[in-house]
């Protein structure tokens, strides 16, 4: 039999649904959860603070709940559980938005309030090693992660871009410059958000395909190279 670590060290009392454990699971998630929740909405995200903290108890109690009505009944099914994971997908999915530059706003805090339900499922379920485990890698994830996926992201040989150029008549100009430099234009998309505002703005794909690039620019670069030209407005990655 596989027992918890944590658990052992801590007691039977903590194993057991009793009072004492109930309490303990409950205050265990709020304090994980919240630790979470600070770290988004330091980082100013659409789901912060109080909505890491209502998913990951909701995930706890109504685990708490089924262990209770299962020792009632005899039974071993999750109901209750395994809507909370699907509830939790949906609030996740409220959270995605688009941008007035066509991205996809909030992934990451979707996925990351799913992945806190399920942490407060194992809370509930009085899992303590695992809680433990999946609390410190999606805090790493969240916290950590973001400088090596901007330093992986800089030097990778595609990468997109938000273009304002200062009259539609200048992209002609703006691509054979593109091309000159060693750089593939993979798609243009126009973006109409911007229709009213007198520039013609833009979402450009682009690929590195000049060797000499690849070994010594990154995007950064590239892109304030391009930010010289009198007819650009704006540029940024995105």
């Amino acid at each position: 039999m596989i027992t918890d670590p944590i658990a052992n060290f801590l007691g039977s009392w903590s194993i057991q649904l009793t009072a004492s454990s109930t309490v303990f699971r409950i205050l265990l998630s709020f304090f994980l959860s919240a630790l979470i929740g600070w770290e988004r909405s330091s980082k100013r995200h659409s789901a912060g603070f109080r909505t890491f903290i209502i998913v990951t108890l909701s995930g706890t109690v109504v685990m708490l709940i089924d262990i209770y009505l299962n020792s009632l009944f005899d039974g071993k099914l999750f109901i209750l559980s395994a809507l909370a994971i699907i509830s939790a997908a949906r609030i996740a999915t409220r959270t995605l938005f688009f941008s007035s530059r066509n991205q996809i706003m909030g992934l990451t805090t979707a996925v990351s309030l799913w992945c806190s339900c399920i942490l407060g499922l194992a809370i509930g379920a009085g899992i303590y090693t695992i809680t433990a485990i999946t609390f410190v890698t999606l805090l790493i994830c969240l916290s950590k992660l973001p400088y090596l996926e901007f330093y992986l992201k800089n030097r990778s040989n595609h990468f997109e871009i938000h273009l304002e150029l200062k009259n539609s008549l200048n992209l002609q100009n703006f691509v054979s410059t593109i091309r000159k430099l060693g750089l593939t234009i993979d798609a243009i998309e126009m973006n109409p958000a911007y229709a009213n505002s007198g520039l013609s703005v833009y979402s450009i794909s682009i690929s590195i395909s000049s060797q000499e690039l690849k070994k010594y620019k990154t995007h950064k670069e590239i892109i304030e190279a391009l930010s010289t030209l009198d007819y650009i407005y704006h540029i940024e990655e995105i």
